[in-house]
């Protein structure tokens, strides 16, 4: 590829996954968030939830200055918690809908246009009967948000998560993950689909083909690895691992494969809500790196794919 990559993206990374410690609201975010605002790489950078007001102000006001774009990822409220949006209890359902309506309003202080959710953990169906049902209750607590969300100029992305390794989640197959798509934008528009390079390997899907699947619906990418081979490593299933570790899914072909599936359906030319198309890495160190070497190996994967796009 002849122009460089923010030609046609922002190339983000998602901070609370680099700094896990911070998933609590708590802990070292202003101070983490600099070293990446003055990283030129990186054009955007998705947080979380942030408890104290006046560390939320300071990062908003530093993202302003760094001219560098932030998305709002919801999940750590909803994993954490364990709570689902899907649930056959209106209870659990209620308070999920709410975590997710108290995001949207952090998002907007933050000046994020996009916040990306999951359903919620360990709600894969137990049956075929149960599908249905968790699907519809799932698309009405979507509309619910996204009705919110519109009024504050804010779009919802939806990220699936594999449905049997670890968070166990109805969504989930791609093919489940559209269907959704469709009954939720048939009411609320600000709603589409994250496509991510280290989950669809979980579900036993293949990236490109499900990416050409979901061209209509996808309005944010994630790129990262899993390892699925050997059950013993630290980082077996979704735990984020860098490119090329011994045993992975994914390295500088896969992401190649992945960026080039992106372009074919011309996900860059999209009108998306965010300022430019986004590419977030979705990295986390093992106890025994550091977060110096995840962003070197994550800047060295990209221009070596980018090379070869």
């Amino acid at each position: 590829m002849d122009r460089p990559p923010e030609a046609f993206m922002h190339v983000g990374i998602v901070h609370f996954m680099l700094h896990p410690e911070v998933q609590g609201g708590d802990g070292p975010i202003l101070e983490s968030v600099e070293a990446l605002a003055t990283d030129g790489f990186f054009h955007a950078l998705e947080v979380t939830h942030v408890n104290d007001d006046a560390t939320r102000a300071e990062l908003a006001r530093r993202a302003r200055t760094a001219r560098l774009a932030l998305g709002y990822g919801a999940h750590p409220a909803l994993l954490l918690e364990q709570l689902d949006l899907s649930s056959a209890d209106p209870d659990v359902r209620e308070r999920a809908i709410e975590a997710m309506l108290r995001g949207v309003d952090e998002a907007h202080e933050l000046d994020a246009t996009l916040v990306g959710v999951l359903d919620g953990p360990n709600s894969a169906p137990a049956t075929d009967d149960d599908v249905e049902p968790a699907l519809n209750r799932l698309a009405d607590s979507l509309k619910h948000i996204c009705h919110y969300a519109a009024g504050l100029g804010i779009w919802i992305a939806l990220e699936q998560f594999d449905r049997e390794i670890e968070k166990c989640s109805l969504l989930g197959p791609i093919d489940l993950c559209i269907r959704v798509s469709e009954m939720v934008r048939a009411e609320t528009p600000n709603f589409g689909l994250c496509l991510d390079l280290s989950h669809l390997p979980l579900l036993g899907e293949d990236p490109p083909t499900s990416v050409r699947k979901a061209a209509d619906h996808i309005i944010q990418a994630h790129i990262g690895n899993c390892l699925i081979s050997d059950r013993s490593h630290p980082q077996w299933g979704d735990q984020h691992p860098v490119f090329g570790e011994p045993g992975g899914v994914n390295d500088v072909p896969e992401l190649t494969a992945f960026l080039r599936a992106l372009f074919e359906i011309g996900y860059f030319d999209k009108d998306l809500p965010t300022a430019m198309p986004l590419v977030s890495f979705e990295m986390k160190p093992a106890p025994y790196q550091t977060t110096a070497e995840i962003i070197g190996n994550a800047k060295r994967t990209f221009a070596a794919a980018w090379a070869r796009v």
